[in-house]
């Protein structure tokens, strides 16, 4: 069977940023799956002469076409970029015969290309849903226009009527889909939950190697990692203010923030401004997935943060299941799926929204219980193993590709 992967953001592990579409991709790969993928990409290599430039590479077909896209552009020419990827990637598919296409999200508009595929050569596709879109952005208010929010509403039910099935990555995206749409809930709706690379975590870091003291000078007592998005959506701020607090109480607990985004020069100000920035803050640049085991493996806690928006709460962040692969605790500032778990499982710390100085005393306390940390850790992996290992989620896909085709 030959599958179409459409992903706008596909990365290697030695690329930053996530890599949930490269393992899935490579995971079916072993399965015997001819994979291709169409995808874009900010490097400048790839601006040539030619539109579309192919790679082959662990087992995989990619083609790039160069449309350079960061969090530090606006929405209008985010968005543009979207458009331009779903135009060129429309014609591309159309290009490339195939069994099935897997479009995921985000944007939305990654399924407007698997659709025209569909429409004109009945080719089914299989529409992954990363997070609440477009619910996500109209509730933190990037999309005002009362016209623009329905005619995505019409968009994404268009998408979900036609696509073979859908794939949300979380339980409370799986509801939100229902309950907005309860016309299709006959339709296969399967929940298959970010990916805990454990074979990366648990076997690519160095014991006799301190990365962390190379990149901050020292090795603190306890270590909270945040490696991800300085994004609107991430409200990275509240972290700082969370450090303002502990610093008062106990130094030795640090902060370490790895990432890039539109709000990272605001959260570097705003901890210079609070008097924490490289006493018990530290902003670094972002590294690639292959890097991050050795941070996991020298810090003794995860962290993935949002804003306090209820639709937000859905997501499946790549934060919290690194730090389960990783065997570490992990820690959120947010209710829901992810909250739930945390709590049953008893693999980390959830945070209230508000940061005050009895919340900072609190969570210092917890640092500085070993045994807890230890049996946290430990029940963290444990979890990862049992719930969402890559070998698992390759599985559950193929059990949805085999009830379309």
């Amino acid at each position: 069977m030959k599958i179409l992967y459409l992903h706008q953001y596909f990365k290697f592990p030695s690329e930053n940023g996530g890599t949930r579409s490269y393992d899935l991709a490579t995971g079916f790969a072993e399965k015997g799956y001819e994979i291709e993928i169409v995808t874009s990409t900010s490097d400048p290599e790839y601006n040539q002469a030619k539109r579309w430039v192919k790679l082959q590479k662990d087992g995989l077909i990619v083609h790039y076409i160069y449309l350079p896209y960061g969090n530090h552009l606006s929405y209008f020419k985010r968005a543009l970029v979207f458009f331009q990827f779903l135009w060129f990637a429309s014609f591309k598919l159309l290009a490339i015969k195939t069994d099935l296409v897997l479009a995921t999200s985000t944007p939305l508009s990654i399924g407007i290309p698997a659709l025209i595929k569909k429409w004109m050569t009945k080719t089914p596709f299989v529409f992954e849903a990363r997070d609440v879109w477009p619910e996500a952005v109209i509730a933190i208010g990037a999309i005002k226009n009362i016209y623009l929010q329905k005619l995505l509403y019409q968009l994404e039910r268009i998408i979900y009527k036609n696509a073979a099935a859908i794939v949300p990555l979380s339980v409370d995206m799986k509801k939100s889909i229902v309950d907005r749409y309860p016309q299709f809930k006959t339709k296969p709706i399967e929940i298959i939950e970010n990916i805990s690379e454990i074979r990366r975590f648990q076997n690519s870091y160095n014991q006799d190697k301190s990365l962390l003291k190379e990149k901050i000078g020292f090795v603190p007592r306890f270590t909270v990692l945040y490696a991800g998005t300085f994004g609107r959506v991430n409200g990275i701020g509240y972290v700082v203010k969370l450090a303002k607090e502990v610093v008062a109480i106990d130094p030795t607990v640090v902060f370490v923030l790895i990432g890039a985004g539109a709000e990272k020069e605001m959260i570097t100000q705003l901890a210079l401004d609070e008097g924490v920035l490289n006493k018990n803050v530290f902003i670094l640049d972002p590294v690639s997935k292959q890097e991050l085991p050795q941070l996991y493996y020298e810090c003794n806690m995860g962290s993935s943060f949002v804003i306090p928006v209820k639709e937000l709460w859905a997501n499946s962040a790549n934060k919290f299941f690194d730090t389960l692969a990783a065997g570490k605790p992990i820690l959120i500032n947010h209710p829901g799926w992810q909250k739930d778990k945390i709590e049953s499982e008893d693999i980390g710390y959830v945070l209230p929204e508000k940061i005050d100085k009895f919340v900072a005393r609190d969570f210092v306390s917890y640092t500085q219980n070993v045994a807890l940390i230890l049996k946290q850790s430990t029940r963290a992996l444990e979890v990862a193993k049992d719930n969402y290992s890559l070998e698992i989620a390759v599985e559950k896909y193929i059990g949805v590709f085999n009830k379309i085709l």
